[in-house]
C-alpha cells in the first residue's frame, strides 16, 4: 500500500513493542487433568510400595499366604506397570527403584521369608537357591554388557534410506527381550520367582530348583544368541569399512545437489516441505541430515537419504560430486557444513513472511539467498542485516504446485469450509506473534455460531512450546470443536472401517510402509529400505493423492476437524478451504496462490492502517481485531464474491510476495540450482589450476629451516 501524500511512511518492521510477561504458569490441559495424573502416579507409587511392604512383613513374620499374596500381586503390579503405565518408568529410575531394583528386591524378601521359615538345621538346603540367584543376575549382568557391545557394532557412522546397504553385512536386530535390561530381567526370572513362590508354599526346595534351572537355560541361551552376534563373520562392516563404502557410494552416485537439514523432532516439516521439489529436478540430488531420529521424520520419498552425525564423515562431502547444498533451516550445526569449500550453500527458508525471522542476520553466511519474490529482496534490502542484492534470487515457491486455484464461492446449501491455521508463539514474546492466546477462541467461537460454516484448525506444531497459556488456550479450542460436533450431531462413519478404506485405497502395495518389526533399529531398517524400485516415485505420489482423497471422503460431511500432524498436509487443507484465518506467517504468503480470500488476525495492538503498513502480506487481507466482531461480515463476502472489494489487490500481492507464474517456480528453482552448480565447478577449476600452477592457497604456512612455524611478515603501521 502506497503512502498518501502528508502522511508518515511507517517502517517494515517497526519497533517491537515489549508488554509486560505474564506469570509463567504450568501448562494447564483441562482443569483437573493434571491433579487426575498426579493422583494416579500417587496411586502407583503408594500401591507398589505398600506391596513390598507387605511382602517384607509377610518374610519376617514369617506369614505363608501374606509373603504370597504379596508377591504375585507386585508380580500384577509389574505387568499393569509394563503395559499402561509407561510415563512411571522414568519416575521409578530417578528414584533408583527401576525394575531390574525392584525384581532383586522381591527375590530377596522371598528367601528372607525361606531362611525366616526353614529351621536352622535346613538353612544348607536352601544355600544352592541363592546360589542359583546369584548366577542368575551374573548371566544378566553379563547379557547386558554384550548387549552393549552388539548395540555398539550395530551402530554405524552412516545411516541411509533408499541406498543398497546390502554390502555392510546389515541382519535383523537382536529381539527387544535381549536388549532392555528391566524387561529382560522380568522375564528370564519370572520361572525363578515362581519356583521360590511354590518352594515357599510347599516348603519344598524342588521346585525352586526347578525354576532357577529354567530361568538359567534361558539366560544362557540368551547370552549365546548375543555372543554370537560378535564374531567376525556375524557383525556388521566396521566403521573404516562402512566410511570406504560410504565414499564408494558418492563415487557411483555422483550427487550433484542436497538437502542439508538438522533440527528438533517436531522441524522435520521445515525439511519435508522440500521433498517433492527436489525430487523433481532433473539433477542427482540427495539429502543430508545430521540427527538419527531424523532419518524416519523424513516423510517418503525416493530421493537418497544420508544421515551424518560425524563432522569428520561430513567432511567427506568435500571430495565428493556434490556442488551445492539448500539449507531450509538455520541450526546449530549448520556452521559445520558452511565449512566445505567445494560446495555452495543457498538459503531457501521452509516459508516467508514479514516477521523477522524471515530475513535472520543469519543468512548472510550462506553463498545465495533464495527467495519466492520481490516483496522477500525488498525485505532483505529494509533489514540491513548484510545480505546484499546479488545474493539474492527469487525462484518462487515450487511447492505451491499442489496448490489449486478458486474455483468459486461455496454451491448453495453447502457448508463453508474455513481454515483457521495460527501460528506459533515465536521466542521473542512478542503479543502479536500468535492469535491463539488473544483472539483464538473468540475467532472459533464466531465461526461455530455460523451453522453453515466447517471449521479445520490446524495449529503451528510448536504452539505451547514457549508460553503455556498458547498450549491451554489451544486446549480448550479444541475442546470448543469437539463439543461443536456433539452439538452438530449426525451419522458417523465406522472409524475402523474408515481406517481400512484409506489404507486400501492410498496404499494397497505398502508404498508408503516399509512394515518394520517393533524391534528393528537402523541397521535393520537400513537393510529393509534399500535402493526404490523404478517407477516408486510415481507410485508415491498416485498414492500420497489418493491418500488424500480418501481421508476427506471418510469423514462426515459438515464435520469440523482438528488437524495435527503431518496429515493431511496444509496445502491439502487450503484446497479443501474456502477462507483462510491466519496469522502473519508464511501461511497467508502461500495461501494467495489459491486466489482465495484470507484475513488476519490483529493482536499485536496496533492500529489497523499500521497494522498494514507494517506487515505488507496483510495488504490483501480482512483484519480482525480479538473479539472476532468481523467474522460475520467476512463470511459473507466468501458466499458472495460480488461483495469482496480485496480480490484484485490479492492477485497483484500474490505476483510480489511469490512471483511471476511464467515461468513456473520448478522451472525457475531449477535454473537456479544449475546457475549456482556453475559457480561452484568454475571455483573448483580455479582451484586446480592454482595447484598445476603451484599457487599456494590459503592453508598452514611450511615450518621454517630451523622447525619452528614460519610467522608471517609484520604489518606496517595503520595497513
Amino acid at each position: 500500500m502506497r503512502d498518501e501524500p502528508g502522511e508518515t511512511a511507517v517502517p517494515l518492521f517497526p519497533p517491537r513493542r515489549r508488554l509486560p510477561r505474564r506469570p509463567r504458569l504450568p501448562r494447564p490441559e483441562g482443569p483437573a487433568l493434571p491433579r487426575r495424573r498426579t493422583a494416579v502416579k500417587l496411586l502407583v507409587v503408594g500401591g507398589l510400595a505398600s506391596v513390598f511392604a507387605a511382602q517384607a512383613l509377610g518374610a519376617l513374620l514369617p506369614h505363608v499366604p501374606l509373603l504370597l499374596a504379596a508377591t504375585a500381586a507386585s508380580l500384577a503390579a509389574e505387568g499393569v506397570l509394563h503395559r499402561w503405565g509407561r510415563g512411571m518408568v522414568s519416575l521409578f529410575a530417578k528414584s533408583h527403584a527401576d525394575v531390574t531394583v525392584r525384581h532383586v528386591l522381591r527375590d530377596l524378601l522371598l528367601v528372607v521369608g525361606l531362611l525366616r521359615l526353614g529351621e536352622q538345621h535346613r538353612e544348607g538346603a536352601y544355600a544352592p537357591l541363592v546360589a542359583g540367584l546369584l548366577v542368575l543376575y551374573a548371566l544378566h549382568w553379563a547379557i547386558q554388557a554384550v548387549s552393549v557391545l552388539v548395540r555398539r557394532t550395530r551402530t554405524l557412522p552412516v545411516v541411509t534410506r533408499n541406498i543398497d546397504a546390502s554390502a555392510l553385512r546389515l541382519t535383523p536386530a537382536p529381539p527387544v527381550l535381549l536388549r532392555r535390561p528391566g524387561y529382560r530381567l522380568t522375564v528370564f526370572g519370572l520361572p525363578s520367582t515362581a519356583g521360590l513362590l511354590a518352594t515357599v508354599a510347599a516348603d519344598a526346595p524342588v521346585w525352586g530348583a526347578a525354576g532357577l534351572g529354567v530361568s538359567l537355560a534361558v539366560a544362557v541361551t540368551g547370552l549365546g544368541a548375543l555372543s554370537l552376534r560378535l564374531l567376525p563373520g556375524r557383525r556388521p562392516a566396521g566403521e573404516q569399512e562402512v566410511l570406504d563404502w560410504f565414499e564408494g557410494w558418492l563415487a557411483r552416485y555422483r550427487p550433484t545437489v542436497g538437502l542439508y537439514f538438522s533440527g528438533g523432532a517436531s522441524s522435520a516439516y521445515q525439511a519435508n516441505m522440500w521433498l517433492e521439489p527436489l525430487a523433481r529436478l532433473a539433477e542427482r540430488p540427495v539429502i543430508v541430515l545430521r540427527e538419527r531420529f531424523m532419518v524416519e521424520r523424513i516423510a517418503a520419498t525416493d530421493v537418497p537419504v544420508v544421515c551424518l552425525p560425524k563432522v569428520t564423515t561430513l567432511m567427506r562431502l568435500e571430495h565428493s560430486t556434490l556442488r551445492v547444498l539448500l539449507h531450509p533451516s538455520n541450526s546449530g550445526k549448520t556452521s559445520q557444513v558452511l565449512r566445505i569449500p567445494t560446495v555452495k550453500h543457498a538459503f531457501v527458508n521452509h516459508g516467508e513472511s514479514d516477521k523477522l525471522s524471515s530475513c535472520n542476520p543469519y543468512a548472510k553466511a550462506y553463498d545465495e539467498v533464495w527467495v519466492a519474490g520481490p516483496a522477500a529482496r525488498e525485505r532483505y534490502a529494509l533489514a540491513e542485516v548484510g545480505v546484499e542484492d546479488k545474493d539474492v534470487v527469487e525462484i518462487g515457491r515450487p511447492q505451491l504446485d499442489a496448490v489449486r486455484p478458486c474455483a468459486g464461492p461455496p454451491a448453495p446449501g453447502a457448508f463453508t469450509t474455513v481454515l483457521y491455521a495460527p501460528t506459533w508463539e515465536g521466542w521473542d514474546g512478542n503479543p502479536g506473534n500468535t492469535s491463539v492466546v488473544e483472539a483464538g477462541e473468540n475467532l472459533v467461537r464466531a465461526l461455530l455460531a455460523d451453522p453453515g460454516v466447517r471449521l479445520l484448525y490446524k495449529p503451528h506444531p510448536l504452539t505451547g512450546s514457549v508460553d503455556p497459556r498458547a498450549g491451554a488456550a489451544d486446549l480448550r479450542i479444541r475442546e470448543l470443536v469437539r463439543a461443536a460436533n456433539r452439538a452438530r450431531g449426525g451419522a458417523r462413519p465406522d472409524a475402523s472401517a474408515s481406517a481400512g478404506t484409506v489404507r486400501r485405497t492410498t496404499d494397497p502395495e505398502g508404498l508408503t510402509a516399509a512394515g518394520f518389526r517393533a524391534a528393528a533399529d537402523q541397521a535393520e531398517r537400513m537393510l529393509l529400505r534399500s535402493a526404490p524400485e523404478p517407477g516408486r516415485a510415481g507410485a508415491l505420489a498416485r498414492a500420497a493423492a489418493a491418500r488424500e482423497e480418501a481421508y476427506w471422503a471418510s469423514l462426515p460431511e459438515g464435520e469440523h476437524q482438528v488437524v495435527t500432524g503431518a496429515r493431511p498436509p496444509l496445502y491439502f487443507c487450503f484446497n479443501r478451504s474456502d477462507l483462510l484465518i491466519s496469522d502473519v506467517s508464511s501461511v497467508i504468503s502461500d495461501f494467495l496462490a489459491s486466489g482465495k480470500p484470507y484475513a488476519v488476525a490483529n493482536t499485536s495492538g496496533l492500529a489497523e492502517d499500521v497494522f498494514r503498513k507494517s506487515f505488507p502480506t496483510v495488504a490483501a487481507a480482512t483484519v480482525l481485531t480479538p473479539d472476532a466482531a468481523g467474522v460475520p461480515a467476512l463470511l459473507d463476502t466468501v458466499r458472495h464474491p460480488e461483495r469482496d472489494k480485496l480480490a484484485g489487490e490479492r492477485a497483484a500481492l500474490s505476483l510480489r510476495l511469490l512471483g511471476p507464474a511464467d515461468p513456473p517456480s520448478q522451472e525457475r528453482f531449477g535454473a537456479a540450482v544449475r546457475a549456482l552448480s556453475a559457480v561452484a565447478e568454475a571455483h573448483r577449476a580455479r582451484t586446480v589450476e592454482r595447484l598445476a600452477a603451484g599457487t599456494p592457497l590459503p592453508g598452514p604456512r611450511p615450518p621454517a629451516a630451523d622447525g619452528t612455524a614460519a610467522r608471517r611478515p609484520a604489518q606496517r603501521e595503520g595497513a
